[in-house]
């Protein structure tokens, strides 16, 4: 049985523009942990919106059925890249329920910090 909603948003976003420590792991990153438990693959659009221009996006990804899929914002590309050390907020819309968690990874230096926490969904 799916389980999750259709629409989802991270208010908190930031890409720090430097990282420490060996690349791609310890590079410092936002991702958008994906979760579709359904039996349809689930179709997400995702938006960035700044506080000093128009939103960015959509960038389009697919979740598979019964899948995870993590999304680390620093890989978005089309239709323009993500930008490093500009805060940002996200929305996550699906066709289908997902379930979102958004993690930060901040490598900045040596002693590393990382963040967790599940999205905001409504329907």
């Amino acid at each position: 049985m799916p389980i999750g909603r259709k629409i989802w948003a991270i208010a908190e976003g930031y890409i720090p523009a430097s990282s420490h420590g060996p690349e791609p792991e310890m590079t410092s990153h936002e991702t958008a942990c994906l979760l579709n438990t359904g039996d349809r693959d689930a179709h997400v659009t995702i938006m960035l919106y700044f506080t000093d221009r128009e939103p960015a996006g959509p960038y389009k990804v697919t979740v598979g059925a019964r899948r995870s899929c993590h999304i680390r914002f620093n890989d978005l590309n089309d239709p323009e890249p993500v930008p490093l050390g500009t805060p940002y907020s996200s929305t996550i819309v699906s066709d289908e329920p997902i379930v979102v968690q958004h993690t930060r990874l901040d490598s900045r230096q040596a002693e590393n910090a990382l963040i967790t926490t599940i999205a905001y969904s409504q329907d």
